[in-house]
């Protein structure tokens, strides 16, 4: 017989491992070349699994031989509770969104879109263009490549007010994704021990990013339409807090888009309180029936630190963001930021910077927008259809998901199992509130693989649900 592939000798080795010993010294790759009628280069490949294994071991000049087995006691870590004592436990979380599926299941659970919804053929050329340039050998600045920093400040601009002034490329500073700004932007803003009011529910990572940074959170209400005023203020007021987090566009859990009136309202109390707003543009690239209106655009005098990533839209291997502040809070980001990452690729810089200044770039967005509204609306009327005592309150305007409310008395985490045991992977609403949740609600990815397979899914959930009402 013939073996033409390497995993064959190697399955066949491995037994006359199991059974020689240790220091038993193995054919030569001639005799394994003969025995095995393979290439050299396939016996090699083959020595050199099982290499990797530590089932054998290569003595230059000499031979390959069994390994012996060497019996390791196991390590003794318990000398690290006492070191950590003095610490916080590290905030833990599912983090469900990030899990990666099968083919086999119905995965509406991630926080990415499908890769059939990127740019592919784009990011591709990029990365190849860029890599046979200088940028494959040298180092970023700082603050980030100077023509990646004008193309952030321009998209501001064309938004800006006519009585503010427009964005100048040297208030932004590129980091290594969102996640990284946001913690940057705790540590040099907020600080240990310090409060930031933050939209309940809100982005998942945000809440451990502030829990990792010793933030202590202040939850307001949060709803399709936004937070309210009056009570944003409160919050303001009873906790002493110079910082507020927000997502006016398309906010991620829910997709509530913030009404004019609520912008100017919001502003005009940060404004009063001399404090912070940090607006996290997640979802600029996402419109659908509106799109993104940074609230950046309209404001003068430096209360707004503006956050907007390409890792979604672009690619999730460019892990390109930038943070867009000014006067002294930026000089504290910086500092922050370069501490800890010192400078992002520029090959992933000037490869972002590449896709985003293509004309294609535009024609593609434009084409997204389209497979997101079909996509939204066959799961929301799939959803209606088939699983009925799932309350989808609002369908949003624009971002990835829908945000789905529980009926009385339904366990989150038994549902979500409950979905999993069928084969759909969904993500429970737990994680997106930084204290105890009102309700029990789930989120819903629409732009995740096998759009096809809407109406199996929400059939699934429509059953598992009756079966957890029926107990």
């Amino acid at each position: 017989m013939t073996y033409d592939s390497s995993s064959r000798i190697v399955a066949e080795l491995t037994q006359w491992i199991d059974s020689a010993a240790p220091g038993e010294k193995l054919p030569s790759s001639r005799s394994l070349v003969a025995r095995f009628q393979a290439s050299p280069v396939t016996v090699q490949k083959a020595l050199s699994t099982l290499a990797r294994r530590g089932l054998v071991e290569s003595r230059p000049g000499v031979g390959t031989f069994v390994r012996a087995v060497r019996s390791i006691a196991p390590p003794d870590l318990s000398w690290q509770t006492a070191a950590l004592s003095q610490r916080e436990p590290a905030f833990t979380s599912s983090m469900a969104a990030l899990q990666i599926a099968s083919n086999d299941v119905f995965a509406l659970h991630s926080g990415y879109p499908d890769p059939g919804l990127l740019p592919k053929d784009l990011v591709r050329t990029a990365l190849n263009r860029m890599a046979r340039t200088e940028n494959s050998l040298r180092r970023a600045p700082t603050a980030g490549d100077g023509d990646l920093q004008s193309w952030f400040a321009t998209e501001l601009a064309d938004g800006t007010s006519r009585h503010v002034s427009e964005p100048n490329p040297s208030d932004v500073t590129i980091i290594p994704g969102s996640q990284s700004g946001l913690a940057s932007i705790l540590r040099s803003v907020v600080g240990s021990g310090g409060s930031l009011v933050v939209e309940s529910p809100t982005y998942w990572g945000l809440i451990a990013a502030a829990r990792h940074s010793g933030v202590r959170l202040i939850p307001v209400p949060s709803g399709i339409d936004g937070p309210s005023p009056d009570v944003l203020d409160e919050a303001f007021e009873r906790s002493g807090a110079t910082a507020f987090y927000a997502q006016p566009n398309f906010a991620n859990p829910t997709g509530a888009h913030w009404s004019p009136n609520l912008r100017a309202d919001v502003l005009d109390l940060v404004r009063s309180r001399r404090a912070f707003l940090v607006e996290d543009d997640w979802a600029h690239d996402f419109g659908i029936d509106a799109v993104s209106q940074p609230l950046v655009a309209d404001d003068a005098d430096g209360h707004i630190i503006y956050i907007r990533s390409l890792t979604k839209s672009v690619s999730p291997a460019l892990r390109v963001a930038a943070v867009v502040a000014r006067g002294p809070a930026r000089e504290r980001i910086r500092t922050v930021v370069s501490a800890e990452a010192m400078y992002v690729s520029p090959i992933l810089q000037a490869a972002a910077l590449d896709v985003v200044t293509r004309p294609a770039w535009r024609t593609h967005l434009r084409s997204l927008g389209r497979q997101l509204r079909t996509r939204r609306d066959s799961l929301a009327a799939a959803l209606r259809a088939e699983a009925p005592d799932l309350r989808l309150e609002q369908v949003p305007t624009g971002g990835l998901n829908l945000w789905v409310r529980l009926p009385l008395g339904i366990d989150v985490d038994e549902f979500v199992k409950a979905a999993a045991d069928v084969n759909v992977l969904i993500t429970g609403g737990a994680d997106w509130f930084p204290a105890e949740a009102p309700a029990g609600f789930v989120r819903l990815n629409f732009a995740g693989p096998n759009p096809a397979g809407f109406t199996e899914a929400m059939r699934r959930l429509g059953e598992a649900l009756a079966q957890l009402q029926a107990r």
